[in-house]
């Protein structure tokens, strides 16, 4: 088997899982990709995975540059792209009975990889994260004629496929009646074993590791502690697929709220929430400057890195996540909510769509907000009495726990294991 994520591959969980399941099978797999962030410790170390990593050049690592320079380099990062893979997969991996390709992105990956699947007698198959054209529109517009050239491609190129997955019914519906592809399997992105609430001690010691990054008092780092601050967690790519300002004038009208209903009688002392924000990216630098002019009195937020290992860590030592992810489509679900539920945690979303809805059900599993008002609001409601009183947020706690508990595996051997089995020849491995 070749799984093929042209991106870093250390970002791309759903394409490891789907290496360590094949890997699991078990099976011989070739994983091509970007070298960038470290997979987690059980993929890199599962015996039968092999690692082919391209080579990104200097001259395609620029922060921003004008629209007629971005699609001339484009051009250079996707020739060198072509060439690259082509390479791997010819010649550096093992002859595969099935190559699985992460869509987007889709040029050149779908082109390269149809090509290597035909001249090496393999099974193609796309598995549909989002569309990538409606990711390049974020940069062009969606009347640029680039982005309607490359709609065009993704469709054709698609059809080519002998197989496909993706991440959400609604996508599923659009590549049936939008873009000639009957058949498309729905495989939910679901948390592995690894995401789970996270034990008092190894809380502790988490916390003790990361106290220089976080620069807030140590009593967070006691879960006996009853005044603990409320921990919520936003784990990002900072891409322009996610605002984050809304986040910013959310934590601006809540400390407001919280300022307004203190001075009431009847409120009691709110408590210190702090909102840690996970991850690297292009638009990191910017929204850090943002935080640092908030005057924060109740509500803090912090940015920073964690390893593969920490991630689950930190989410299974939170009290709720956030969501922030826009599609470019409307069409994709983020991964990082199935890994929230996986650690026991309810999430606020940004809801961008019907699409969403296909994982979080407002008021039972998460709460879903169109604007940073609505955002600030529900902060308040869920956490106006923490730890000892909070009603809303125990109960979608308690659901949480008893609606997801189906893992990665389970589902894979549900839905993609007999699709694999069928494109195997009968001798295959």
């Amino acid at each position: 088997m070749s799984v093929v994520v042209l991106g870093d591959v250390g970002r791309s969980p759903r394409m490891q899982y789907h290496a360590l399941s094949l890997a699991s099978g078990p099976a011989d797999v070739d994983v091509v990709g970007y070298p960038g962030s470290t997979p987690h410790r059980k993929v890199r170390e599962q015996a039968g995975i092999r690692w082919h990593y391209l080579r990104p050049l200097w001259f395609f690592r620029p922060k921003r540059l004008p629209r007629l320079l971005f699609l001339g380099n484009s051009l250079l990062k996707v020739l060198s792209e072509c060439l690259q893979l082509a390479w791997l997969l010819l010649f550096a991996t093992r002859k595969p009975d099935v190559v699985l390709v992460q869509n987007p992105p889709a040029i050149p990956t779908l082109l390269v990889t149809l090509i290597v699947a035909r001249v090496r007698s393999a099974r193609l198959v796309v598995d549909w994260h989002n569309f990538g054209y409606s990711v390049l529109s974020l940069r062009l517009g969606s009347r640029h004629p680039v982005v309607r050239l490359a709609r065009w491609y993704e469709r054709f190129m698609g059809r080519c496929a002998d197989a496909h997955l993706c991440v959400s019914r609604a996508m599923q519906a659009d590549l049936r009646e939008s873009w000639g592809i009957p058949g498309a399997i729905v495989h939910y992105d679901r948390p592995v074993d690894f995401f789970a609430r996270t034990p008092p001690d190894v809380r502790q010691d988490l916390f003790h590791r990361l106290r220089e990054a976080i620069a807030f008092p140590a009593v967070m780092s006691r879960p006996e502690v009853a005044k603990r601050p409320a921990i919520l967690i936003s784990p990002t790519s900072w891409t322009a697929d996610e605002d984050f300002s809304v986040l910013i004038d959310a934590v601006r009208q809540c400390e407001e709220m919280i300022r307004i209903r203190e001075h009431a009688a009847s409120h009691r002392p709110f408590p210190h929430l702090l909102i840690l924000i996970t991850g690297k990216g292009p638009q990191r630098e910017h929204y850090e400057k943002q935080i640092t002019r908030l005057a924060a009195r109740k509500v803090h937020l912090r940015t920073l890195w964690l390893s593969a290992e920490d991630y689950p860590l930190l989410l299974g030592a939170s009290d709720l996540g956030i969501c922030l992810h826009r599609s470019s489509s409307g069409l994709d679900l983020p991964m990082k909510i199935a890994d929230m539920f996986g650690s026991g945690l309810p999430v606020c979303a940004l809801d961008y769509g019907p699409c969403l809805k296909e994982r979080v059900r407002h008021g039972e599993n998460g709460l879903l907000f169109s604007n940073s008002a609505q955002l600030a609001e529900q902060l308040y409601s869920l956490f106006e009495g923490f730890p000892d009183h909070t009603p809303l947020l125990t109960r979608l706690r308690q659901n949480v726990a008893t609606l997801h508990r189906q893992r990665w595996s389970g589902g894979w051997m549900e839905t993609v294991r007999p699709l694999f089995d069928g494109l195997k020849p009968a001798s295959g491995s």
